[in-house]
């Protein structure tokens, strides 16, 4: 066993990762423990080295051990969320990947990786526990504070008055007298959670919970107890409580960036939309609930189908309303309405008595691609704010990283259109023209430009092309 870590690169490698890593014979006797192991576990290297698994970790037994457990059966354990008490009474939460060791065929040993997650995990649950005493909670005995709404803007905080916006707006207002779920997508910045937030303040359901969950923020065990609660037993560590689904009855959940989500985590959210039943982690027994779901992602739905990121049916449950969110580059129009919300409330919060921006800025802001979209242009005039000393913004009051692009851009130059302006009319000049080789055929004008039909209808609505 010892063998194996005797190369001094070896060792001083494992000394510098990341994730704890432990090593035990196949008596269970540890042989060793990198830094990273003794720091999350209070230990002193020196006497852990030759002490029994169970000696260190006296809150776990044969069972609940992932070492003992994979020295017992020789088989691997992948991704095992493990709550335990270690040496110094702290508790302890790990995703831990239990790997057994052989040689010419005989189990000599087990590898354990451990990723601590446990502020992740006490965070997560004091926000359930929040909303649970906030909205009550559907378990237990004691009745929360009931609240009428968590979702904070309406459509009027929508601000816009390009054609696609409106339609939009419209769109997403006769969806909001609905109980049906919404797929929501589009890039960052643009105001999916606006909408969302919006829809659950137009619908029956306001005065009931409003609760968001990012999909991407949590580990996959983590996050199916978050969503789905858990009872006490069912893995090492886990207590009675209820998920998100359940403090959500009768309101909204907006799950964000779906396509983050385990796709095995996927199926069970795909019987909870079908059955309207969520059964804890551990519990055999199911509750009702009467949640509307609404999920955003920041990509095209269709292709995080097509990469795998996201289940084709649970696709379909979802997209029964969509909403594609238009990118500011499109909806230029507003950005007048925009910057004068930004700088209004920018006046009020800073005490500033700005009136408006330059004719130069506003040739620049007229230029840019803004990537960032709604979000980065306030940003920059957040940042404006912050550094100016007359009424209006000037090129001098921006940013420096915005500035930089400009830095070399032909476009205030005079000498013609910017390389983003350039790659934007080639491809709204081949998608006209395989729509005219095609006679407006979207299915063959899709096969002529080698991209997927949905692509094609996507960027025909960015041109709009109609």
């Amino acid at each position: 066993m010892l063998e194996l870590l005797n190369g001094d690169n070896f060792r001083e490698l494992l000394e510098h990762i990341d994730s704890g890593i432990q090593v035990v014979d196949n008596r269970g006797i540890i042989v060793y423990c990198n830094k990273r192991v003794a720091y999350l576990d209070h230990l002193n290297k020196d006497r852990a080295v030759g002490r029994h698994i169970l000696e260190i970790y006296p809150s776990l037994d044969h069972k609940t051990s992932t070492i003992l457990k994979v020295l017992e059966s020789g088989k691997p354990i992948i991704d095992h969320l493990q709550t335990f008490v270690n040496y110094n009474g702290n508790r302890i939460t790990t995703i831990n990947t239990t790997l057994p060791i052989r040689v010419r065929g005989r189990i000599k040993g087990a590898v354990e990786i451990s990723r601590d997650i446990t502020q992740v995990k006490n965070l997560s649950e004091r926000i359930v526990d929040l909303e649970a005493e906030l909205i009550g909670d559907p378990g237990g005995d004691t009745p929360g504070r009931k609240i009428s709404n968590r979702a904070v803007y309406s459509f009027m905080d929508i601000i816009g008055h390009n054609r696609d916006m409106l339609e939009l707006k419209s769109l997403a207002f006769k969806a909001s007298r609905t109980t049906s779920p919404v797929m929501v997508y589009g890039e960052t910045g643009t105001g999916k959670e606006l909408f969302v937030h919006a829809i659950h303040n137009a619908s029956p359901r306001s005065r009931k919970p409003f609760i968001a969950q990012n999909c991407a923020a949590l580990p996959a065990t983590l996050l199916e107890g978050i969503l789905f609660g858990t009872v006490k037993g069912s893995f090492t560590g886990a207590d009675n409580r209820p998920g998100l689904f359940e403090l959500a009855s009768g309101g909204t959940l907006f799950l964000d960036e779906i396509d983050s989500m385990p796709i095995e985590l996927q199926a069970k959210l795909l019987r909870v939309l079908q059955d309207g039943c969520v059964r804890r982690i551990g519990d055999a027994g199911t509750v009702y609930v009467d949640v509307r779901v609404i999920a955003a992602t920041s990509t095209i739905p269709m292709d995080a189908v097509r990469s795998g990121s996201l289940r084709e049916d649970l696709y379909y449950r979802l997209n029964v309303v969509s909403l594609r969110m238009p990118l500011l580059r499109e909806r230029k129009d507003d950005i007048p309405l925009l910057i004068d919300h930004f700088i209004d409330m920018y006046n009020r919060t800073m005490g500033k008595a700005v009136t408006g921006i330059s004719p130069k800025v506003r040739e620049m802001f007229y230029s840019y691609s803004w990537p960032g979209n709604v979000r980065e242009l306030q940003h920059v005039i957040e940042g404006a704010m912050n550094m100016i000393e007359s009424p209006v913004i000037t090129p001098d009051n921006l940013p420096q990283s915005f500035k930089e692009y400009f830095k070399n851009d032909i476009t205030l130059k005079g000498y013609g259109p910017s390389l983003n302006q350039t790659l934007e009319q080639v491809e709204r000049d081949m998608i006209l023209s395989a729509l005219g080789v095609s006679d407006m055929n979207i299915t063959k004008a899709a096969q002529i430009l080698d991209i997927p039909r949905q692509t094609l209808q996507y960027k025909m609505l960015k041109h709009n092309i109609k």
